[in-house]
């Protein structure tokens, strides 16, 4: 077998197509939540808090010394990836909740096989030597 038919079989995988369009999906969703976090979410809780953005939010470990940049730690960024994580993490949960909620109502509604009348004989047979066997 050829590399190239390996590697065309490996990629047309449903599970490899699958995980891809989950990774690309997921990476739009992630901008499209950090998005409404920070221009959304982050604005009225700042103003809720004094008008204060939570991205100015750090402690200097080391002023600036002539050309040398100061060393923030910048925990406020961190807030604000924190409530971006939660808010993706919460959304995922409910997509997730609601796909399993359609699939279980797909198993509901398939009816029960139904057993044919040679099926029930069989069933009746064994059921007889199985009693058979056991008085003997």
């Amino acid at each position: 077998m050829s590399l190239f038919k390996e590697f065309r079989d490996f990629a047309m995988r449903g599970n490899v197509v699958d995980l891809a369009v989950g990774v690309i999906i997921g990476a739009a969703f992630g901008k499209i939540v950090s998005s409404l976090v920070a221009n959304i979410i982050m604005p009225p809780l700042g103003l809720l808090i004094g008008g204060i953005d939570f991205k100015q939010f750090g402690w200097v470990l080391k002023p600036a010394v002539g050309d040398a940049p100061a060393v923030v730690m910048q925990y406020g960024i961190f807030l604000q990836n924190v409530f971006d994580f939660i808010i993706v993490a919460f959304a995922i949960f409910l997509a997730i909740k609601l796909m399993n909620k359609l699939h279980k109502k797909k198993e509901v509604e398939k009816p029960a096989p139904k057993i044919s009348a040679e099926e029930t004989l069989l069933t009746e047979i064994r059921d007889l030597l199985k009693q058979k066997n056991g008085q003997i």
